[in-house]
């Protein structure tokens, strides 16, 4: 049964990777989608393709570190399509450095997208959720927020804030309003995130850890299965490797 069909979904860092194909997927189960992110033409280039398919699709770019363009994207979410139902918090970074490099530039970047940009975000759209008192959260989380690899401490810090911040919320909200939220863990996947890393240590072990990588469409049918169930359930966390991954 399609318990996701008329909803809409925002979904942040939509213009490619594991965003796009879970705005794709999203789609077609009958979704409205408002897709975010700062990449302009990777937005428009997404939309295109979902309309020509006969999907509802519109774009809104955000930069999820500013609370007022989140603000900004859940009101337009609302005067588009009438609701928002479904927050989808995937924008992201993955910066690898050793401690000793003292990388505070990559340390701070990840700090205000992995966990100011989701509480941003949250922060958007819980108060219509709540007075609806229905809704969908589900953040995108990793499994290095479930174990902490080499060269990933900042990362893996930021994920298991993650864990425990979807813990909570799903105890609260869930329970006193009726909003589900949860984690999907990928991984690793090949979203061009190696090529992101500018320590260059961190650099050459992200793309030989890259070479194992599964496709973003492999975590977007995770999300499906997470989101698309019926009020009174909640899958609380999915955690999605290659076969080959040994951590």
């Amino acid at each position: 049964m399609n318990y996701l069909s008329n909803k809409t979904a925002i979904v942040t860092g939509a213009s490619s990777g594991i965003g796009a194909a879970t705005a794709r997927a999203l789609a077609k189960e009958g979704v409205k989608v408002v897709a975010a992110a700062l990449d302009e033409q990777g937005l428009s280039a997404l939309v295109t393709e979902l309309r020509a398919a006969g999907y509802e699709a519109t774009s809104c770019i955000t930069d999820v570190t500013s609370l007022d363009d989140t603000l900004a994207l859940a009101r337009f979410a609302i005067d588009t399509y009438g609701s928002v139902d479904i927050l989808i918090n995937n924008a992201g970074l993955m910066l690898f450095s050793s401690w000793v490099d003292v990388a505070v530039q990559d340390w701070n970047a990840m700090i205000d997208v992995n966990i100011k940009g989701y509480l941003n975000s949250i922060a958007a759209v819980l108060p219509f959720m709540v007075e609806q008192q229905s809704g969908q959260i589900l953040n995108m989380d990793s499994v290095a927020g479930h174990q902490v690899g080499p060269s990933a401490g900042v990362y893996s810090a930021t994920k298991f804030f993650v864990q425990a911040m979807t813990e909570s919320m799903r105890k609260e909200l869930g329970v006193y309003h009726g909003i589900r939220v949860n984690t999907v863990s990928p991984g690793v996947i090949n979203t061009g995130w190696a090529d992101k890393v500018t320590d260059p240590a961190g650099r050459k072990a992200a793309k030989a850890l890259n070479e194992i990588a599964i496709a973003p469409e492999d975590i977007s049918r995770a999300v499906i299965y997470a989101l698309n169930q019926p009020a009174n359930v909640t899958v609380n966390d999915l955690i999605i490797s290659p076969t080959r991954q040994d951590w």
